[in-house]
């Protein structure tokens, strides 16, 4: 008869034929090695969206403000990552960070807005 072993620690195996794992801490801890390299990815974009997000308040405490391309820059943040684009019937493109977007304006300008309901 075939001893079967938990693909984390190698204990032997009690129960169901198809066992895999001797407890969930094992079922968990191996899970998390094969993802391990996907999640420092996602946490390190997630670290970028919350710093950004964190920024585009700071900077607009009453839900609508104008800065500068400098200001956002010197503060840390990063113009590559957003969370999505609102389109406006005219043509203007917002980009989001969750509930805080900013417009692109003339001169390097930027103006801040805070998500209202109407905007999906």
């Amino acid at each position: 008869m075939e001893i079967r072993t938990c693909l984390e620690c190698a204990e032997p195996l009690k129960g169901r034929k198809d066992q895999k794992f001797c407890s969930d801490y094992c079922r968990n801890a191996h899970n998390n090695k094969l993802n391990e390299e996907n999640n420092k990815q996602v946490r390190k974009i997630n670290s970028i969206l919350r710093k950004n997000r964190k920024i585009l308040e700071r900077l607009n405490p009453k839900g609508k403000a104008t800065v500068d391309e400098w200001t956002l820059a010197e503060a840390g943040f990063n113009f590559h990552y957003f969370t999505n684009i609102y389109k406006t019937q005219k043509g203007a493109s917002y980009f989001f960070v969750y509930d805080y977007g900013y417009l692109p304006i003339e001169n390097g300008q930027y103006v801040l807005v805070q998500k209202q309901e109407y905007v999906k």
